[in-house]
C-alpha cells in the first residue's frame, strides 16, 4: 500500500499542534500508519521537523500570495493575511517552538523570505502613514509571528472560539501598531 506522505505530513501537525512532545509511535497511529513505515518515510523526529518545516513553509507562501500584500491598505492587507494563514496556525505554532529551525547554519532560507515580504507590507504600512514608525518593520513581524502562535494555541485549548482568531489578532496587533494622531 502506498503511503500518502501529505496525509501523513498533516497528521502529524495536528498531533503536535494539540501535543508537541508526541513520540513516533504516536505520529504513526495518528497517520494510520506503522511506526516501520513512518520511519522509512522519515528517519527519526528531526526528519519529520524538517519536513513539516518545508509543509509550513509552504503553507506561510501560499497565505502570503492569497492575501495580495501589495494591494490596498497596509492595515487591510495584514487582515487578510491573518485569515489566510489561520488554516495553518496551528502547524505554525508548533514550528515557532521548535528551535533546532531556528539556529546555526542550517536555517531554511525559506523563513528569510517570509520574514522579508512581511517586514515589507509593515515598511510599506508605515511609508504610508498607517503604522507607527517607532516601531520597527521586524518587531512588528515578530509580534505578528507571537500572536499567530498565541492565537493558534488559545483555540486548540478552547479558551477562545475559531471564529474570533483573526479579529483579535488582527485588532491587538494593528490597535498598537496604528499611528496615533499627535495632540
Amino acid at each position: 500500500m502506498a503511503v500518502n506522505r501529505d496525509h501523513v505530513l498533516r497528521s502529524a501537525a495536528a498531533l503536535l499542534t494539540r501535543k508537541s512532545t508526541a513520540t513516533m509511535d504516536e505520529v504513526a497511529r495518528a497517520a494510520g500508519i506503522s511506526r516501520a513505515t513512518l520511519h522509512r518515510h522519515f528517519a527519526g523526529r528531526d526528519a519529520l521537523v524538517r519536513a513539516l518545516e518545508s509543509l509550513g513553509i509552504a503553507e506561510c507562501g501560499a497565505a502570503l500570495d492569497t492575501a495580495r500584500l501589495d494591494e490596498g491598505p497596509a492595515g487591510e492587507a495584514v487582515r487578510r493575511l491573518v485569515r489566510a494563514i489561520e488554516p495553518a496556525a496551528g502547524l505554525l505554532a508548533f514550528l515557532y517552538t521548535e528551535n533546532q529551525l531556528f539556529e546555526g547554519e542550517e536555517q531554511n532560507a525559506g523563513w528569510t523570505r517570509i520574514d522579508d515580504r512581511v517586514a515589507a507590507l509593515f515598511r510599506r504600512g508605515q511609508a504610508a502613514g498607517e503604522f507607527r514608525i517607532d516601531l520597527t518593520p521586524a518587531w512588528l513581524t515578530e509580534a505578528l509571528y507571537g500572536l499567530l502562535a498565541s492565537g493558534a494555541w488559545a483555540v486548540a485549548e478552547g479558551r477562545v472560539a475559531p471564529k474570533d482568531f483573526t479579529h483579535m489578532i488582527v485588532e491587538l496587533l494593528l490597535g498598537g501598531a496604528t499611528r496615533r494622531e499627535e495632540p
